[in-house]
C-alpha cells in the first residue's frame, strides 16, 4: 500500500518514518519545500541514531529513504495512495479545510485517517462524501519510539476500515488501541486535566516547578515529570486540547489554569520557544527551571 502523509513537523516527520522503515512508500506533503527539506534531515538522523544503537543496518536506512518522496502538491501527493494520514497543525478550522480538499482528490477506496489528539473525527468525515472511511491514528511523541497510536472511531467509521488501520499500526510495530470519538479521545483526556492540574498546583503556590515534577516521577513513576512533558508538548497545544474538552463536554474542571493560559498569551510555548516552565538552551540537555518561576 501506498501511503501519504500530510505535514512535515514533528509527528509528520515520524509517522512517514515509521512507514517507511516498515516498508510503505511514502509520500510526505507540504506545502513548504524548506520544511520538507528540514524533515527529510530529520528522519536521516533519526535513522542514524537507529544504525548507532544496530536497531537497524545501513542498508535499511539507505532502503528507508529510498521509500521517500516529497511533495508540496496535495493532489499530487495523494495520488494512488491507500491511506492517507494528515498531520497538519491542531487547528479545526485547517483541518477541515484539508479532508475537503482530500475528498476530492484521494482516490475513491482510499482511507483518510488524522493524526489529530483531540479534534472529533466526527466533525472532520463530516465534511467528506465518505465518512466510514474516516479514522482517527493517533499516534505518541516521538513516533519512530512510542508504540501506542489511539484509533478512534468517528460516528459512522466502518467495521471494516477500523479493523484494516489496527492492522496497519500493528505492521509498524505499534500497539493500537480502538477508543470512541469523545473530546480528548482517551490519552488526552485523562492526561491534559493532570498537567492542567499540575500548573494550578504552581499557580496556588503549594510547590515549585521542580519540585512538582520531582513528586510525579518519584512517587508516581512518571519518566517525565508534566510541567516539563507540557514544555515537551508545547503549551499551546495543551491549552488547544483543554479548550475542545472544556467546550465538548461542558465541565468547568477542564477550564484551563490563567496560568497556562498567560503564558501562551506571552509566547512561553515550552522547548520550541525555548522557554516554558523550563528554559531551553541549544545544545544543552541540562533541565533548568524558567527563571520567573525560580525560588
Amino acid at each position: 500500500m501506498n501511503v501519504a502523509v500530510i505535514g512535515s513537523g514533528t509527528m509528520g516527520n515520524g509517522i512517514a518514518h515509521v512507514f517507511a522503515q516498515h516498508g510503505f512508500s511514502v509520500a510526505l506533503i507540504d506545502i513548504s519545500q524548506p520544511a520538507l527539506d528540514r524533515a527529510l534531515g530529520t528522519i536521516t538522523k533519526n535513522l542514524d541514531r537507529q544504525v548507532a544503537k544496530a536497531a537497524l543496518t545501513e542498508e535499511d536506512k539507505a532502503a528507508t529513504l529510498g521509500r521517500l518522496r516529497t511533495f508540496t502538491s496535495l493532489e499530487a501527493g495523494v495520488a494512488g495512495v491507500g491511506l492517507v494520514v494528515e498531520a497538519a497543525t491542531e487547528n479545526v478550522d485547517l483541518k477541515l479545510q484539508i479532508f475537503r480538499d482530500l475528498d476530492q482528490y484521494a482516490p475513491a477506496d482510499a482511507i483518510l485517517a488524522s493524526n489529530t489528539s483531540s479534534i472529533s473525527i466526527t466533525k472532520i468525515a463530516a465534511v467528506t462524501k465518505r465518512p466510514q472511511q474516516v479514522i482517527g491514528m493517533h499516534f505518541m511523541n516521538p513516533v519512530p519510539v512510542m508504540k501506542l497510536v489511539e484509533v478512534i472511531r468517528g460516528y459512522a467509521t466502518s467495521d471494516a476500515v477500523t479493523e484494516q488501520v489496527m492492522d496497519l499500526s500493528r505492521q509498524l510495530g505499534k500497539t493500537p488501541t480502538e477508543v470512541n470519538d469523545y473530546p480528548g479521545f482517551v490519552a488526552n483526556r485523562i492526561l491534559m486535566p493532570m498537567i492542567n492540574e499540575a500548573i494550578i498546583t504552581l499557580f496556588e503556590g503549594v510547590a515549585g516547578v521542580e519540585e512538582i515534577d520531582t513528586v510525579m516521577k518519584l512517587g508516581m513513576a512518571h519518566p517525565m515529570g508534566p510541567l516539563q512533558l507540557a514544555d515537551f508538548i508545547g503549551l499551546d497545544v495543551c491549552l488547544a486540547i483543554l479548550r475542545v474538552l472544556h467546550e465538548g463536554l461542558g465541565n468547568p474542571k477542564y477550564a484551563p489554569c490563567p496560568l497556562l493560559v498567560n503564558m501562551v498569551m506571552a509566547g512561553r510555548l515550552g522547548a520550541k520557544s525555548g522557554e516554558g516552565f523550563y528554559q531551553y538552551t541549544a545544545g544543552s540537555k541540562e533541565l533548568v527551571v524558567a527563571e520567573r518561576f525560580r525560588r
